[in-house]
């Protein structure tokens, strides 16, 4: 990160991450060291289904995080994303069994 903003390197790494079961916590905990504000704008919970919720903050650097989500090569925002609501806030269920 620079200046709390994901470098060039950090999105490729989300984009081209290949996410599976095994992965995943691994792959949300990588989002979320990267995440600006993560006390208040990352919040994960459930064992056997997470729901995940990312709020922007209109924090660009945060908003970024979100468009290589949307162009990850495991088509994580395909399978996992629930809606989006204005303002920046996202939310997504992922079943783990």
């Amino acid at each position: 990160m620079e200046n709390d903003y994901p470098t060039e390197a950090e999105l490729r790494r989300i984009r081209e991450w290949r996410v599976d079961k095994k992965s995943m916590f691994d792959f949300l905990g990588y989002i979320k060291s990267l995440w600006w504000c993560a006390e208040r704008g990352f919040v994960c919970k459930g064992k056997k289904v997470l729901k995940l919720e990312l709020h922007t903050g209109g924090w660009s650097g945060n908003e970024d995080i979100i468009h290589a989500l949307k162009e990850n090569k495991s088509h994580f925002w395909f399978f996992y994303w629930q809606k989006s609501v204005r303002g920046g806030h996202y939310y997504f269920r992922i079943p783990l069994f």
